[in-house]
Order: structure tokens, then C-alpha cells, then sequence
């Protein structure tokens, strides 16, 4: 059996969803007050809106795109102790539209400099418990380090340039070295490219930098999100497909209430799942991190008690021979005071 320190994962990470209405309304049943939240449309072609708490909640990025911060006064209006609340921005509250927010819990405020590193952050609000923290910090355009926070080492670090058009840089464990990237908005499979991540593994303090501007851009602010791996909360790693609608069973140790794949030997689709969205196996909906698409629903998967399963031979997810890189959220078998989850 799984153990865990986080017995209930709602803790740290819930997914909510939103019934649009044009106006102004508050968002409860989060569970806690949200340091980052991600809401995308799910009924129409919209922008990703991803918010947190470093940049302020007027502050706007698209996981889709290349673009700088948008700014609306209208969207998220405030992080509150049960959720949050919003305007009338179309992009998280159309009248009409359906929306799924994934929220996470970082420091539980903007946070403090981190001096951790060569470059020392703007601000940094940290959650060792969940592992997982943001910081904003200004580049240099040569080698650095920057601070995370997390006192253990980040399994996945996700970049974005904030002042000029720039891809979104994710670093993740199951790509195999700091020589290697992929986009967030972009299809693009693994990339060797020593200069994002100066081919230099990050430590239990810091991330390095290498010369690329996306990720180190010389006076340009830059915002990053690290997640290092909980026993029984979060999972971050990749698989090999075999092809088959009995697919390959990926051990996570946990319930996924969250889960995101991205195929990395050819250019594919980065697909994005949630255990709310409709909640039940195998028939769940599928939204994509570097398209504005709206959801469309596909037997894909079963979430499962202790990990998840491809059902289908799908290229984004289960092509014979095709490797993946995964990072998934959720609920352990047994926590440390015995708490059971339950397979759906």
C-alpha cells in the first residue's frame, strides 16, 4: 500500500468547475484558498487563464500561446479562503459557458525574495508540503541559478517569459536529462537544447539557467512553477505505449483526480484529464494545454485506485513503441492516519 503525509489531497489541489454567468459570482467548495489557478472553457474555442498569486490576480497567461500577461481587473477578482471569485471576463465567465478551474496551493502569499541562487527571486511562495511553489525572478541571459524553495528537487519546472512572445520551457524528470525541453504550447517533441537548463539537474535549492531567452532573457521577468514529487499526492513520470485498448498501467500510487500527457518522440497534443468531468471510466473529457479547443469526449482512460490506464490506441496517449511523459494529482490508497480512497 501507498502512505502519505497529505491525507486528503483537497488539501492541496481541487479541481472546480464553473457555470458561467457574465457577471460577478463567487466560487466556493475548493477547499482552500488557491495560490494558482488554471480555468479553461470547456463548451467553446477559448484562451487557457492561468492566474497566481506572485503576478497578482489581474494577471492573465494562456498555456496555449506565446503571449505576454494579459491584464483584466474583470477576471479572477480575488483568491478567497473557500476559492475565488470573478468578474465578467468572457474567458472565465462567459454567460452560457461551461469551465474547469484546476487550483493548487502554494505559500499562501505572494511570499518573499529567495536568495538561494546566483539570481535572487522577486518573490517566492512555497509549499514544501505539496511541493510545489512560484517565483518570479529578472534573467540574466548567462548561466544562473534560481531559488525554488521546495527543500527537495523539482521534478517538473514549467518558464515563462513575461515581457515579449516566448514558448512556455517545461523541464521534466521523465525526459531523460537537463539537455532536454519541451514546449507547453506547442506539439513539438523532445528538444535537446543545452542552453534552457545550462544541461545542469536541478538540486533540493535550485534550478540552473543556461543563455536561452525563453527561460533566461537579460532583464526580463519570468515567472516558474516547480513541483517536486509527494508520495501518495503527485506523480510525475513517463511510460512506453503498446498500441492496445488494454493499455499500459501506469503505477502512480494514488487515485489520479488530475493528470496530464504529453507524447514526447513525435509532435503531439498535450492532453489534460480530471476525475470531475463526468467522473466515471472510461468516458471522460479531454481539454488540451496548447490549444484553445473546447472538450470533446473519447473512452481514453480509466483512473484508477492506484494509477491510471489507456483504453484506446490513441497517438497522444498509447501508440505502440511511443513515449510519454506524464504529471498527475490526486488521492493516496492510505494516508498515515489510515485514510482509504476509493476506486471509481
Amino acid at each position: 500500500m501507498a502512505y502519505t503525509t497529505i491525507n486528503k489531497s483537497t488539501d492541496y489541489f481541487n479541481t472546480k468547475l464553473i457555470s458561467g454567468n457574465g457577471g460577478t459570482q463567487s466560487l466556493t467548495g475548493v477547499g482552500f484558498k488557491p495560490d494558482f489557478t488554471w480555468i479553461k472553457s470547456r463548451s467553446r474555442v477559448d484562451p487557457h487563464s492561468i492566474t497566481d498569486i506572485v503576478r497578482g490576480v489581474a494577471s492573465q497567461l494562456d498555456s496555449s500561446g506565446t503571449g505576454v500577461p494579459t491584464t483584466h481587473s474583470d477576471a479572477i477578482t480575488s483568491f478567497n479562503s473557500d476559492g475565488f471569485s470573478l468578474g465578467s471576463q468572457a474567458d472565465v465567465n462567459r454567460s452560457g459557458t461551461t469551465f474547469a478551474s484546476w487550483n493548487w496551493l502554494a505559500g499562501g502569499s505572494q511570499g518573499s525574495s529567495n536568495t538561494d541562487g546566483s539570481i535572487n527571486t522577486t518573490y517566492t511562495s512555497v509549499n514544501t508540503t505539496a511541493g510545489f511553489s512560484i517565483s518570479q525572478y529578472t534573467g540574466t541571459g548567462s548561466a544562473a541559478t534560481v531559488g525554488h524553495g521546495l527543500s527537495a528537487v523539482p521534478n517538473v519546472i514549467i518558464i515563462k517569459r513575461l515581457d515579449q512572445a516566448s514558448n512556455w520551457c517545461v523541464y521534466h524528470t521523465g525526459l531523460g536529462g537537463a539537455d532536454h525541453n519541451v514546449f507547453l504550447n506547442t506539439t513539438s517533441s523532445i528538444q535537446t537544447d543545452t542552453a534552457i537548463w545550462n544541461n545542469t539537474l536541478p538540486t533540493t535549492s535550485v534550478f540552473s539557467l543556461g543563455a536561452n531567452a525563453d527561460a533566461n532573457g537579460s532583464g526580463a521577468g519570468h515567472i516558474a512553477y516547480c513541483f517536486a514529487e509527494k508520495t501518495g499526492y503527485s506523480k510525475f513520470g513517463s511510460y512506453t505505449g503498446n498500441g492496445n485498448a488494454d493499455g499500459t498501467f501506469v503505477y502512480t500510487g494514488f487515485k489520479p483526480a488530475w493528470l496530464m500527457v504529453k507524447r514526447t518522440d513525435t509532435a503531439d497534443t498535450w492532453i489534460m484529464y480530471d476525475s470531475k468531468r463526468i467522473g466515471y471510466n472510461p468516458n471522460n473529457y479531454i481539454l488540451e494545454a496548447n490549444t484553445t479547443a473546447a472538450e470533446y469526449s473519447s473512452d481514453r482512460f480509466d483512473l484508477l485506485s492506484n494509477g491510471f490506464k489507456p483504453r484506446y490506441d490513441w497517438t497522444p496517449i498509447n501508440a505502440s513503441g511511443g513515449t510519454y511523459i506524464y504529471m498527475a494529482f490526486g488521492q493516496s490508497i492510505v494516508g498515515s492516519n489510515n485514510i482509504p480512497a476509493t476506486a471509481r
